[in-house]
């Protein structure tokens, strides 16, 4: 019978591809659960020093960040770049209830949820220019229940965060928003565009064959691509940029035919990452994706045309934007393709607007 000592020290043998991708099943007391593949174990999020500041900042600067409400396994690769100008964090306007229910989300919902603060915008942009980061992430729950879907409460935030980073920095702030449909008011989407914002982000989240399984039924594939390509005839040198997630039963053709629909309408970005049942009342997952299979699909999606692709299992939406982008896409642009005249409005410009929409 071997002692304990013959355990203690001794290396594991690595997993073959078939015992890796095998579901094993563990006794807790009287259950028994399902444990996940080995790559989708993370360590407790510790970061280096530029983390623990930003985790610091964010405290003294009461702001909302989605990578903590929903317990990112990736924080500490985000807050942790290379420096603080390249971390990224997503900062969550409008509140935190959602008009819609979508079966993959484990936001709270309601048809009436509170109002908006309207000094958020300022709020926001102040917080923003003392934190000192070199990219934002903004986005927001969808807000049907207002007349413009958040779209001016959005550009407004925007326009406020460029002109404070460019006054007091002598350049502006980077800024990518994840938005919503606006229920496929494009003249709402063209708001935002020219809000000043450099990526344009809005998610089809799945292919278009379980979009209306898995999203809610307000919202479609079609209207998904729709806005996408609204943005980028708004402002053409707008980045726009997409997320999928993978495990829901999608074939490989139904992704292939969501890649070539993104393309036409010119995405330039798309992340896949994997979908993680957050309750026993959401969706479950179907299948849990190798990361060979994740870095077939990104390449694949790089053959097609896209600018940049982010593929893993714990890839999120904004994993590493400020440090991915800033290296690879945004700054290269900007070298090479000038800002069309007009296309951006100023903050109060922006404003007017909004005066006008209510």
């Amino acid at each position: 019978m071997p002692s304990l000592s013959d355990f203690i020290g001794m290396p594991e043998a690595p997993l073959s591809a078939g015992e890796s991708l095998e579901l094993r099943t563990a006794k807790v007391g009287k259950k028994t659960i399902t444990r996940l593949p080995t790559w989708l174990k993370t360590p407790i999020p510790a970061g280096n020093d530029n983390y623990k500041q930003i985790k610091k900042d964010l405290r003294g600067l009461n702001l909302h960040t989605v990578c903590e409400e929903a317990k990112c396994p990736n924080i500490s690769d985000c807050w942790g770049g290379s420096d603080k100008t390249k971390a990224t964090a997503t900062i969550m306007l409008m509140g935190d209830t959602c008009t819609r229910g979508c079966r993959f989300c484990s936001v709270k919902t309601n048809r009436t949820p509170g109002p908006l603060d309207p000094h958020e915008p300022e709020h926001t942009a102040e917080a923003l220019r003392r934190w000192g980061l070199g990219y934002v992430v903004l986005t927001a729950v969808d807000r049907d229940d207002l007349a413009d879907g958040g779209a001016y409460h959005f550009a407004e935030t925007i326009s406020k965060i460029k002109a404070k980073t460019r006054e007091s920095r002598g350049k502006e702030m980077l800024v990518e928003a994840l938005t919503g449909d606006f229920r496929g008011d494009l003249d709402m989407v063209a708001v935002v565009a020219r809000s000043g914002l450099d990526v344009y982000a809005h998610n089809v989240e799945t292919v278009e064959a379980l979009t209306s399984y898995v999203r809610d039924r307000r919202a479609t594939f079609k209207q998904s691509l729709a806005v996408l390509g609204a943005a980028k005839e708004a402002v053409p040198t707008l980045i726009t940029k997409t997320s999928i997630m993978l495990g829901f039963g999608e074939t490989e053709e139904q992704l292939w035919d969501a890649l070539r629909q993104l393309r036409k309408v010119n995405v330039d970005v798309v992340t896949f990452g994997q979908y993680m049942r957050p309750t026993k009342r959401h969706m479950k997952v179907e299948e849990y994706i190798s990361p060979e299979t994740f870095e077939l699909w990104r390449q694949r999606a790089l053959d097609l045309g896209f600018l940049y692709c982010a593929s893993g299992p714990l890839i999120r939406s904004s994993y590493k934007a400020g440090e991915a982008f800033i290296e690879n896409v945004l700054l290269g642009r900007k070298k090479n393709v000038s800002q069309p005249a007009g296309s951006s409005l100023t903050a109060a410009e922006v404003k007017e607007l909004a005066k006008a929409g209510t």
